[in-house]
């Protein structure tokens, strides 16, 4: 009775502790289990690569003028749905000369879900940005950071690459002095900056953006896109 007990116990742990392995899989910034992984590139150089998801939104007409105002090429990681939604704004975005990456079609979790699944909400996004005009390197970034065994394997595949993030403001604060007080205290050479500007409230977003680009272009940091970060 003893033993059967032992053993029922050990199961138990067994499973708890594949759980938590496999729930820290899924949320790391660092690692997965098949194909490549960019969270930031180990330089000496003071280059950072400004990432946004989601969209495109009408906050884009804001943002690029902004982004042109200080000679910034950013990543956009936009949303399939989104740009069915607003494909002018999409086709903006690539004619202002930044990168554009696939963010999945729904933003749904791409955690679980079938091959056949993945597979179409990576390829019909894929055809939505070349629809857009865009020709470049189309990166691929999973909806919240979130990936475990499907969409690595299926990204590996298909010879592509995750990329993830090291400063993400919008996790931890909330107002715009925070949030490029945040960045300034933790940036480093070669840092992949995720923001989230097409929902929120324009000009708010716009002060966070105008912050951080000033604040790190005073110290002397080159902003550059995913594509040429990974190119040094």
């Amino acid at each position: 009775m003893k033993r059967k007990l032992v053993f029922s116990v050990i199961g138990i742990l067994i499973i708890l502790f594949m759980m938590v392995g496999g729930y820290k899989i899924t949320v790391s910034r660092s690692y997965q289990l098949f194909g490549g992984l960019t969270q930031q590139i180990d330089t000496e150089q003071k280059v950072v690569a400004l990432t946004f998801d989601d969209g495109p939104t009408q906050n884009v007409h804001e943002s690029l003028p902004l982004l042109d105002k200080y000679n910034v090429k950013a990543t956009f990681f936009l949303i399939g749905q989104d740009i069915e939604k607003y494909p002018e704004e999409a086709k903006q975005i690539v004619e202002a000369g930044h990168q554009v990456g696939n963010h999945t079609y729904s933003h749904d979790r791409m955690v679980l879900k079938s091959q056949s699944f993945i597979s179409e909400e990576i390829e019909k996004t894929d055809e939505l940005i070349r629809e857009a005009g865009y020709e470049g390197e189309n990166d691929f970034r999973p909806p919240y950071g979130k990936k475990f065994v499907g969409l690595p394997y299926y990204l590996s595949k298909e010879d592509r690459e995750t990329i993830t993030w090291n400063i993400e403001p919008d996790t931890y604060h909330t107002t715009p002095v925070d949030k490029v007080n945040y960045v300034k205290e933790n940036i480093q050479p070669g840092s992949i900056i995720l923001m989230h500007p097409m929902y929120a409230e324009v000009d708010k977003v716009l002060a966070e953006i105008e912050g951080v680009i000033q604040t790190l272009q005073d110290e002397d940091y080159t902003f550059v896109t995913v594509d040429e970060l990974q190119g040094m």
